[in-house]
């Protein structure tokens, strides 16, 4: 284990450990059974990964449930397929921590570490929780792309950048900050995807792209193999 490996361990355990939000403590313990993490769930996937996939808010029966970002609820089912289809993951299927998925080239995680009531973060709370993803940035030396699935997860996003004005969202907005660029991404949540308004291809596109960004100033022999 290297040096980016330990820092990021010790993240997820500061993160776990976490009680800054009394809603949300409240709102994570109230959803939970027997055997729930019931704590704010830590990012997951490649410590070399150069794509961050960020979700807005912990799902209360996934990650709540499982210690692991976007595990064990469809929007996990669409996205992680997704990222199998384009080479960002080993396996179609997250159902659980111990399911044997590992990323490589990417890393997921939510911009708010709990499960809000009625999925909805205070903007304090949402701005409290973002303390984690700066962490999480600095412990990620090769990331150059955030891919930002739906238009709270993008707005959440910019204005941890700082972005102003805050740019309009959109499927397939990018937005470059000083040291990143953001990708705008409906979100794979059953009502998009079961509406059409988000196929699996307009998924793969999106995902597609954020390897190209991510690879841009790179030798061509190295994003070729990312």
């Amino acid at each position: 284990m290297n040096d980016h490996d330990h820092r990021l361990d010790a993240l997820a355990a500061r993160i776990g450990e976490c009680t800054a939000c009394p809603r949300l403590v409240a709102a994570r313990r109230d959803v939970a059974g027997e055997d729930y993490w019931a704590r704010p769930v830590p990012g997951f996937g490649d410590p070399r990964a150069r794509v961050h996939v960020l979700g807005l808010a912990t799902a209360p029966h996934g990650g709540n449930r499982y210690g692991r970002a976007f595990t064990g609820n469809r929007s996990a089912d669409t996205l992680v397929a997704a990222l199998h289809r384009t080479g960002f993951a080993n396996q179609a299927r997250s159902d659980h921590a111990g399911d044997g998925l590992r990323l490589a080239g990417a890393w997921m995680a939510s911009a708010v570490r709990c499960p809000p009531p009625q999925h909805r973060p205070t903007r304090a709370e949402r701005d409290t929780c973002l303390r984690w993803l700066t962490e999480e940035v600095a412990a990620l030396p090769d990331l150059r792309v955030i891919v930002c699935l739906g238009r709270t997860a993008w707005e959440a996003a910019c204005d941890w950048a700082g972005l102003r004005p805050r740019p309009a969202f959109g499927h397939g907005a990018v937005r470059e900050t000083k040291s990143l660029t953001l990708l705008g991404c409906y979100h794979p949540s059953p009502q998009n995807t079961q509406s059409g308004r988000l196929t699996p291809a307009m998924l793969d596109d999106v995902l597609r792209r954020a390897r190209h960004l991510a690879a841009r100033g790179l030798p061509l022999d190295h994003e070729e193999s990312a």
